[in-house]
């Protein structure tokens, strides 16, 4: 439960959520029509192409599937921890999430299918790095887990049960972000196609330059 949330976090997460959902729906709407912020619904996919023995949408499928979890496993190697403790390991990862959708809206430009994979990669990447904050889960790239909390919340409200109304605001903020990102990666891909790309990369660029810049005057593994 977030009992006290620090200005940088609140900023950081509605920053990044908007960032992945401006990706993904780019992702979506482009020629490859497939998610790259968030795994289940890829999932599905990939079993009504077993059940259908379509090999091409197997391959197709479980490469971006398994980009994430690469872009996950980055994550783990590059910061190494289950909580979020300020140090400039984070900003190294940011950087790397820049580089590899930067280097996603280069490959989606041409129509290259390795767009979607380092799109994918960058996207597990976010969603690993943020991990825990207070023992409150956050996740910036998906809002299923994170509506089903809020929902959870609420009902407990409703029942007249003490709850966090800082832990639930925070993860509205997320929401509402995520779906922002969505409208201006929608509104942007329908006007410039994958130029788009460039709204994250700048958006998370930026992220990384502040983050870096703040990070020099803190210890490596300060707690929060």
């Amino acid at each position: 439960m977030i009992t006290r949330l620090p200005l940088w976090i609140l900023i950081g997460g509605a920053v990044l959520a908007f960032s992945a959902g401006c990706v993904n729906i780019i992702a979506l709407s482009g020629f490859t029509n497939l998610s790259v912020s968030h795994v289940t619904g890829n999932v599905s996919l990939f079993s009504a192409a077993l059940a259908r023995f379509d090999w091409y949408r197997i391959f197709f499928i479980g490469a971006s599937l398994l980009s994430f979890l690469s872009g996950s496993i980055l994550s783990g190697y590059l910061i190494g921890q289950d909580s979020l403790k300020l140090g400039k390991r984070y900003g190294v990862a940011l950087f790397t999430e820049a580089a590899l959708l930067f280097c996603s809206f280069l490959l989606f430009f041409h129509h290259d299918y390795f767009g979607q994979l380092l799109a994918a990669m960058a996207c597990g990447l976010q969603n690993a790095m943020v991990a825990t904050y207070s023992g409150a889960v956050i996740r910036t790239t998906h809002l299923t887990g994170l509506t089903s909390d809020m929902g959870a919340a609420i009902g407990n409200w409703l029942a007249g049960r003490r709850i966090s109304k800082l832990t639930l605001g925070f993860q509205a903020i997320i929401w509402y972000s995520f779906c922002g990102g969505g409208v201006v990666g929608a509104f942007g891909y329908f006007k410039l196609g994958y130029t788009a790309m460039l709204i994250p990369v700048g958006i998370v660029l930026t992220a990384a330059m502040f983050y870096q810049i703040a990070s020099n005057s803190l210890p490596e593994k300060r707690d929060i």
